[in-house]
């Protein structure tokens, strides 16, 4: 069973920061029209983090399918993400902190990354509400703890904050 533990972000922020730039830059090589952007606890100064860095990876649906092969040379897909025809995941355990790429059609149902971060950094309430999440899990099982963390999103996604983006 997997264990969750959580650390604050401006512990890693530099690190965090350089591995988003090293490969920002290294994506955009492959895909020049890609938004890539640094989401996930590590782009919210102040937040508890699991350590690891999580980019997005928005790119029309028309270039969808040539995307995930070109990052597949660059990254592994995470086969044990959900995939679709507009979102697929990929990781990179190499990385100087672990590396999560999420790719997702612009506009598809789950091109929301970027907003769950927004609202974040927008209203500190609820980054506090999501920190006091994590610390309700910390050295807990890592399953309960995605289940605990997709209600939370969930609730987010119905917030006036977000329904704005």
């Amino acid at each position: 069973m997997e264990l969750v533990s959580f650390l604050l972000s401006n512990q890693i922020r530099e690190r965090a920061e350089r591995v988003f730039s090293e490969h920002q830059e290294r994506i955009l090589r492959l895909l020049p029209k890609a938004d890539v952007q640094h989401v996930g606890s590590t782009a919210i100064p102040n937040s508890l983090t699991k350590g690891d860095v999580d980019l997005q990876v928005r790119v029309p649906e028309s270039m969808f399918a040539e995307a995930i092969e070109k990052l597949s040379t660059l990254y592994k897909v995470n086969e044990g993400s959900v995939r679709t025809d507009s979102f697929c995941a990929f990781y990179d355990e190499t990385a100087d902190l672990p590396l999560g790429v999420q790719l997702t059609a612009i506009g598809s149902e789950l091109d929301l990354f970027w907003k769950f971060r927004d609202v974040l950094l927008a209203d500190d309430r609820y980054r506090v509400e999501y920190d006091e999440l994590k610390k309700q899990y910390e050295g807990k099982n890592m399953e309960e703890y995605r289940q605990a963390k997709q209600r939370f999103f969930g609730r987010l996604m119905k917030t006036p904050e977000f329904q704005r983006l």
